[in-house]
């Protein structure tokens, strides 16, 4: 870098360069409000005009792990640290590798890590990112772009289908030879049930085109393991799944008995409910005469009330006639004690 400074300077002659005199901290004063996409720009433009700076900037890339280790997603749950280096060690050598697994269970999360001791092998290994490890197809991408919007192509939407209906016996070396008909698979399984390694009856295959994704949709042949499979967009299966959940609004709750009612399995308490008295008992009347018939309410027309003559009614051992006295059916009678 300094062999250049002083080749530039000695190019352009003495006093005619404005910054001849520039110390580092006055560069760095001047660079360092600019965006970085103009610091991008420049570092490239000059490194594409000057093999010193481009070496630097090559250096100093490689030292940077950010460029060198990748994210592994998509693993089967039995994969281990071992067996995902041996994946991927034909592309160079590695500097580490490692599968990461719960803290409590000690089984695998799905993923893991390999960093490469030089930035070219990384590279050589995201040319082919697809990689069949222990049954299942793996991708991989740089760390540092992770599962974010931003590493996710915009077209992958298009490209990853859900596979429902599979039988319990299918391999996800099945599935992908299934439908690696259609097209180049970059990523694709039977989805797995945790603890019990058991198959959950789906699975997911992304192609790496478009094309390949309609076919597979598009092919009457749905028929995988002796079942008739279904075959769809990814998103629309999700956004199936999400519309079929019922509002907060919907969802049933028990509301609460007032103290005193029967329940289901339960004795009754024999308590009122509260707010609810029950009718009192009414006594006998002192005299034998009853009552004058009630005034009908409107819009009924008013009915004129008929005169009862008092009488007494013995006491029957054998329980109350059959039907009350002659010419006051329908009004409460008593029996006199």
């Amino acid at each position: 870098m300094e062999d250049l400074k002083k080749r530039k300077i000695e190019e352009e002659g003495n006093g005619q360069n404005p910054f001849a005199d520039s110390t580092e901290e006055k560069l760095r004063s001047l660079l360092d409000p600019l965006p970085k996409t103009q610091l991008v720009d420049l570092l490239a433009k000059l490194g594409s005009q000057y093999p010193s700076i481009a070496e630097e900037i090559i250096s100093i890339a490689s030292s940077d792990p950010v460029h060198r280790k990748l994210f592994v997603r998509g693993l089967a749950w039995n994969t281990t640290s071992e067996t995902l280096c041996a994946a991927f060690e034909m592309h160079g050598e590695i500097e580490e590798g490692a599968v990461i697994v719960d803290k409590t269970t000690g089984k695998s999360r799905g993923y893991g890590f390999i960093t490469y001791k030089d930035m070219e092998s990384a590279q050589a290994a995201l040319k082919a990112p697809s990689k069949l490890i222990d049954g299942r197809m793996a991708a991989c991408n740089l760390a540092c772009e992770g599962l974010s919007s931003a590493s996710i192509p915009p077209d992958q939407a298009q490209r990853k289908l859900y596979v429902g209906g599979l039988s319990p016996d299918t391999t996800s070396e099945m599935l992908l030879f299934f439908f690696g008909r259609h097209g180049e698979i970059e990523e694709g399984s039977v989805a797995y049930d945790k603890d019990t390694n058991k198959s959950r009856g789906f699975g997911f295959v992304t192609y790496k085109t478009v094309e390949a994704a309609r076919k597979a949709i598009d092919d009457p042949q749905k028929t995988l393991g002796g079942r008739n499979i279904t075959v769809k967009l990814a998103d629309n299966h999700k956004s199936k799944m999400l519309q079929s959940q019922p509002p907060a609004a919907m969802v049933p709750v028990q509301i609460p008995m007032a103290s005193g009612y029967a329940q289901g399995g339960k004795a009754h308490s024999g308590a009122a409910p509260v707010g609810y008295t029950y009718p009192q008992p009414v006594a006998p009347y002192a005299s034998a005469a009853y009552p004058s018939h009630p005034t009908a309410a409107a819009p009924y027309p008013t009915q004129s009330q008929i005169p009862y003559s008092s009488f007494a009614i013995k006491k029957d051992s054998l329980g109350p006639p059959a039907a009350p006295p002659t010419g006051l059916s329908g009004y409460p009678y008593y029996y006199a004690k």
